[in-house]
């Protein structure tokens, strides 16, 4: 490369940067003003970084084929920030995309583009009442929780955490949990500031108070006393799985819907956001959010089977050994579990082919399953080997895959790559229920094998929140539709 296309890359990088710095604060505002969280084709931009920001309009041309470049993007993005609006997620992206690249603009300007296809939202009332949430649990999931409500902080907030309860009390632990919440071995350090508030036995993150609350039992607590009203329990300890032992946490004051982060038993709703949230109702106080292998596989099933029609099939979950294993041989209630997990594969059982079925109804009895428990801390995948009731290409299918990931009402949960590269480390921080890896897909004539990543940590958590919204009643639109 010669002197002076080094200097025209070099040139066209910086203005990239110069772009994506213009357009963090608009992001940032857009947000704590109105409630708008702006997205790239489906990537969230709260709180990220100008590589981020690069990295998201450089995916667009590998899934449409022509580049969108920050320059075009960002006239949409500050025309944006001038109009008043509703809360909402917007895709930028999509909005630009379609008016440069597909005349959906129809020789409008951008300003007037963007007040037709955002009508559900230009100059209409913010009518979404905020929400206290509390965190029952601050282990591996009630902390990744904690990050994704304080990282929206903001006096738009809706969804705001007001406490989190856990057993002990002893010396030194709030400076325990807050170290937790600070520095995570995996998902790396918290994004923003932590101080410990002995006096009033608090957690100070990003200018949020989150009150510690010590208690033995789901009915000890009164979080009046605390202001805290109505609040949504997330319980994640995993303890309670039944609605006699999670109704335990509505005869505390101040407590009035309980959300489970781990599959229920008995008649609990067990919801996949994306699949089945609709179908839970003011009336619903009790709610699970499945699990995490469920939460990825199901969204990319219903698509496959609504176009498809899935007769039979087997689901295998290469999973990431989690903290119920033992990490030296030691006893354990389950068969094999107790062996140790960072030193071999273990051959277990998994719920989520059958709780499929709770979510997606219509493939009731059609999927088995098993799971191998691998020595790596998080992302695991699973493996689904699929009878379909019609022929279908690799080529075709994958398409169809993708078109959904970037379109369909799923696009939040399923996530789709075509990198021949990836691998499990590469997918920590995921907020997709489920990657798919075109690459590794296998068909032959109606027969299919489809490998779904997931981040069972942090996408799981991402769908958790996701649900705790639905139950609040905070129905966001994804715009443009």
């Amino acid at each position: 490369m010669s002197d002076q296309q080094q200097d025209l890359t070099l040139r066209s990088w910086q203005e990239r940067q110069e772009y994506a710095e213009m357009m963090q604060p608009l992001i940032g505002r857009l947000y704590r003003n109105y409630g708008v969280e702006t997205v790239i084709y489906g990537r969230s931009m709260l709180n990220v970084d100008t590589i981020n920001i690069i990295k998201a309009h450089r995916l667009i041309r590998r899934h449409e084929g022509v580049k969108l470049r920050l320059r075009e993007s960002f006239p949409f993005l500050e025309a944006l920030s001038k109009m008043k609006l509703a809360p909402a997620r917007v895709d930028v992206g999509k909005l630009a995309f379609n008016y440069l690249h597909k005349d959906a603009g129809n020789g409008d300007s951008i300003e007037t583009y963007l007040k037709r296809e955002l009508a559900d939202i230009v100059d209409k009332a913010d009518e979404i009442p905020a929400q206290d949430v509390v965190l029952y649990g601050f282990g591996r999931i009630g902390r990744l929780l904690a990050r994704l409500l304080i990282e929206r902080n903001g006096s738009n907030n809706k969804m705001r955490l007001r406490a989190i309860v856990v057993r002990g009390g002893r010396d030194g632990d709030l400076e325990k949990r807050a170290s937790l919440l600070r520095r995570d071995s995996i998902h790396g350090a918290f994004n923003g500031s932590i101080t410990v508030d002995h006096e009033n036995s608090a957690i100070k993150a990003n200018g949020t108070s989150i009150k510690v609350i010590y208690s033995n039992g789901p009915d000890q607590v009164d979080y009046t006393q605390y202001g805290i009203n109505d609040a949504i329990v997330i319980d994640n300890t995993g303890i309670w799985k039944d609605e006699a032992g999670l109704g335990l946490h509505l005869k505390s004051k101040g407590v009035k819907k309980v959300l489970l982060t781990a599959p229920a038993k008995g008649d609990i709703k067990n919801i996949v956001f994306g699949v089945n949230h609709e179908t839970i109702k003011p009336e619903d106080f009790i709610v699970c959010a499945a699990s995490c292998t469920t939460n990825a596989i199901t969204p990319v099933l219903k698509v496959i089977h609504d176009e498809y029609q899935i007769r039979n099939g087997h689901v295998e979950t290469v999973h990431s050994y989690t903290n119920d294993q033992n990490l030296i041989d030691n006893y354990h209630s389950a068969e094999r579990r107790g062996r140790s997990a960072p030193l071999n594969m273990v051959l277990t059982t998994t719920g989520a082919a059958k709780a499929v079925a709770k979510a997606l109804p219509e493939l009731k009895g059609k999927l088995t399953g098993n799971a191998i428990r691998v020595p790596t801390p998080n992302v695991s995948m699973a493996i689904m080997n699929l009878n379909l009731t019609k022929a279908t290409t690799k080529e075709e299918l994958n398409e169809f895959i993708k078109h959904a990931a970037l379109h369909s009402e799923l696009q939040a949960q399923i996530d789709y790559t075509a990198s021949t590269e990836i691998v499990s480390s590469d997918l920590v921080g995921s907020r997709y229920a489920g990657i798919v890896d075109s690459h590794a897909t296998i068909v032959e004539d109606d027969r299919a094998v489809v490998y779904v990543w997931y981040d069972n940590e942090f996408g799981y958590s991402c769908q958790v929140i996701r649900v705790a919204e639905q139950m609040a009643g905070h129905q966001l639109l994804n715009l443009p539709r």
